[in-house]
């Protein structure tokens, strides 16, 4: 890992390259790469100075989208404390649960409704500092020092805190940027949230490449949000897929007007079909269109190309660049080809500390150095990864595993039905052990049941076939959107 520098290097590095070229758009700010790290000095003089931060502190960052987390993200790393990056909408109910884990020294950000104005601590204006800064005498973070704690958004259970030292970080900065082929060229518009592993990844990675972000509170405002990528000019974009589905919803095919412009979308977090991977191909036919896999703790494993990869674009895609991806079987014995096991992941970038947990509960996380995903996939011939389920949402009919995903995909390719989710439950008859239940969203009057049952009759074994369905306002999703799966189990 001696090879790598962390982000703070990286940016500080075009301060003194490229000391005018814009970093970061905020609103009607236009901040330089010069003035972002002489800001992230200041702060970081005064978390010395006037707060006497030290090395292992935790302090808590209201994450929202302004140029002031950025420098209070940076210079805390400077300052080699440990940052835990708060959602601006957290609930009360989460955040005093994460305050009262971690006892943070300080709380730095804007108020919000769980955090009061009495909780927050001040900072003094940076720009009243006249302090002078000198880049060349800047000490950078160790690779070997915690940086971050990033707690889980977790389909069950309490959510993991997760440290990340700067090591992790900056490998996970370097695997990103060599897919996505990120350069100081590049201008991203990033909309999505900070506070979560996708979008604060994406502030780092394009910080790190000498490219400019573009700060936007979320996709709603749509005129915004295309006025921003036709002025700047926009050249990348990050999103989810709920996100895309909304764009597209109250914009049609408009995005496709910046087919020569977009240089690449980066797209994770959720599950997206086929036939949408197809339909932004054909709308974006000169862009990198890239989707990834990974977990907080191993962040973007996997990638999938949808040009490059169009043949296999029903699969996770390969493992990312000095990543390595092995299936492994229940004894711990790694399996070959076309054998579904646990998907397992190793590489630099991997987290292998947590916040409060023992060594022996942390081992469980491990496989050797692979860390456990707990996701069942198998690895074809070809290399290429394929998800069948989460370990613990896999459905056991009579002693057959069943993916709850393989029904689902079926189901949201139905007229009238926009998404799904299946669980186990009892078998009524007291004979299968388990059988499946699908829970549908979507506009019932639209949807011929009569159409559905057929389509999963002669597309599925009957023992996958569900033998109840639900029509539900609403699936629960985690913040990151994942469907809760086990929530539904009960209902």
């Amino acid at each position: 890992m001696s090879h790598l520098q962390s982000v703070e290097y990286n940016v500080f590095h075009w301060a003194k390259t490229t000391p005018e070229k814009i970093a970061i758009y905020h609103r009607d700010e236009r901040i330089s790469y010069s003035q972002l790290a002489t800001n992230i000095l200041k702060v970081t003089y005064l978390l010395s100075a006037k707060h006497s931060l030290k090395m292992g502190d935790i302090v808590f960052l209201i994450a929202d989208k302004s140029p002031t987390f950025i420098y209070n993200y940076f210079a805390s790393h400077l300052s080699k404390a440990i940052a835990v990056m708060i959602d601006p909408e957290i609930s009360a109910q989460r955040f005093d649960m994460i305050k009262s884990r971690t006892q943070p020294r300080f709380i730095f950000g804007n108020p919000t409704k769980a955090i009061s104005k009495e909780c927050v601590t001040q900072m003094t204006s940076s720009e009243s500092l006249d302090v002078n800064f000198s880049f060349d005498e800047v000490i950078f973070p160790d690779l070997q020092d915690k940086a971050d704690i990033l707690f889980t958004t977790g389909t069950t259970g309490i959510p993991k805190g997760i440290y990340l030292t700067n090591g992790n970080i900056a490998s996970a900065v370097r695997n990103i940027n060599s897919f996505i082929q990120n350069t100081e060229t590049d201008i991203e518009l990033l909309a999505l949230p900070i506070s979560h592993s996708f979008g604060l990844g994406r502030m780092r990675c394009v910080l790190s490449a000498g490219g400019a972000i573009v700060l936007t509170n979320g996709f709603t405002n749509i005129k915004g949000f295309f006025r921003l990528i036709e002025e700047l000019p926009v050249t990348g974009l990050a999103f989810v897929p709920s996100a895309w589905a909304y764009i597209k919803k109250m914009s049609a095919n408009r995005i496709s007007d910046f087919a020569h412009q977009l240089k690449y979308l980066e797209i994770g977090s959720e599950y997206m079909s086929v036939s949408e991977k197809k339909q932004l191909v054909e709308l974006l036919p000169y862009t990198r269109i890239c989707m990834h896999y990974g977990l907080t703790e191993a962040s973007r494993s996997v990638f999938l190309n949808f040009k490059n990869d169009y043949q296999n674009l029903d699969t996770l895609g390969k493992a990312s660049p000095n990543v390595e991806v092995e299936i492994v079987g229940e004894s711990g014995k790694l399996l070959g080809e076309n054998c579904e096991g646990e998907i397992c992941i190793k590489g630099d970038h991997v987290a292998r500390l947590y916040f409060g947990l023992s060594e022996d509960e942390v081992n469980d996380f491990f496989w050797k150095d692979y860390i456990r995903t707990g996701d069942y996939g198998v690895k074809l011939e070809s290399g290429y990864l394929k998800i069948v389920g989460r370990k613990k949402e896999m459905i056991n009919v009579g002693g057959k595993k069943v993916s709850p995903i393989e029904i689902e995909e079926i189901l949201n390719t139905i007229k009238g039905i926009s998404g799904s989710a299946c669980v186990g439950i009892p078998d009524p008859n007291g004979i299968l052990g388990e059988v499946v239940k699908a829970f549908i969203v979507g506009d019932s009057l639209l949807c011929d049941m009569t159409e559905v049952k057929d389509k999963i009759t002669t597309s599925l074994e009957s023992y996958k076939w569900p033998v109840e369905y639900v029509w539900v306002d609403a699936l629960p999703k985690t913040e990151s959107g994942k469907i809760k799966r086990l929530e539904l189990k009960n209902k």
